[in-house]
């Protein structure tokens, strides 16, 4: 593994088009928006799908989805004990272990808080006393912003078959799905090397996370969002030269500007400009979403 020697941001623009980029739990699972009706897409949400992308790639993630999961465990207490006996770290080696085995770990940062169980000779399991151990990762990333407010469509949903028994047929109203119409969303993220070098993460690791970010939404489809629906169109990615970096990642993150080409809604991502401008000594490396 090469060692991360020079400080990463980068830009993530993605498009939304009539469907549901990150609904919102507390109000019915709509579109996520700031009080001024432009979209947001969670950081969380984000680090979700890169940890998809990873895992499809074959890599070892800590923090599974519940449908996806590489193994048997059922949850994080289960999976982390699983490591626990099997690895058998010793107690300041517990975040050096994690980090080494789990590319997520060594990327966004864990806290393990967590109670052992560990295996005695009849091979039964017996409680241990919990500690907590934490680790904070090189990437950060922000919450995905729309460059315009968002139309957000709601329809009803409704049933016509018989979910019992029933004299006749039934026609009920289920719920309703809501969508997005369409928005065009930025985000921006760094690498920071100090923190790469305490958790491992490597310059390897730092492609590998180019990787997922180009092809974001690979196997992401769902009835929220439909195949094809979400796109990333565009990837920024500037290496510094230095591990501090030649400029605040602010001064790095205003170079992109993205401004509307057509008067009234824009309906896809021709309708806006996208330029990324440069500063001595660092131009960015602009790429293409898968």
């Amino acid at each position: 593994m090469t060692k991360l020697e020079k400080k990463i941001d980068f830009a993530l623009i993605i498009s939304a088009k009539k469907c549901n980029p990150n609904g919102d739990p507390l109000i019915e699972n709509r579109p996520r928006t700031d009080y001024n009706s432009f979209g947001e897409i969670s950081d969380v949400c984000l680090k979700r799908k890169i940890r998809n992308r990873l895992q499809n790639a074959g890599e070892n993630i800590f923090i599974q989805s519940q449908d996806d999961a590489q193994d048997d465990c059922k949850s994080l207490s289960e999976r982390y004990n699983k490591f626990w006996n099997e690895e058998k770290p010793k107690s300041n080696e517990v975040v050096i272990k994690a980090c080494e085995k789990w590319i997520d770990v060594r990327t966004f940062g864990q806290v393990f808080a967590f109670k052992k169980f560990e295996k005695n000779s009849n091979k039964e399991e017996t409680k241990a006393k919990g500690e907590s151990k934490a680790s904070r990762g090189p990437l950060s990333i922000q919450t995905a912003t729309s460059i315009d407010p968002v139309i957000i469509t709601t329809m009803q949903i409704v049933k016509s078959v018989n979910s019992e028994p029933s004299e006749g047929k039934s026609s009920d109203t289920m719920g309703a799905k809501h969508r997005v119409e369409f928005g065009l969303y930025k985000t921006f993220g760094s690498i920071n090397v100090d923190l790469a070098e305490k958790t491992g993460f490597s310059y390897e690791d730092a492609q590998k996370i180019k990787k997922a970010l180009i092809s974001l939404f690979k196997n992401d489809a769902s009835s929220a969002r439909p195949e094809g629906s979400m796109e990333v169109v565009k990837v920024v990615w500037w290496e510094h030269n230095c591990a501090s970096g030649q400029y605040s990642s602010a001064k790095v993150h205003n170079l992109l500007e993205i401004n509307k080409k057509v008067d009234g809604s824009p309906n896809r991502p021709e309708d806006y400009e996208i330029k990324v401008n440069s500063l001595p000594n660092l131009k960015g490396e602009v790429l293409d979403g898968e």
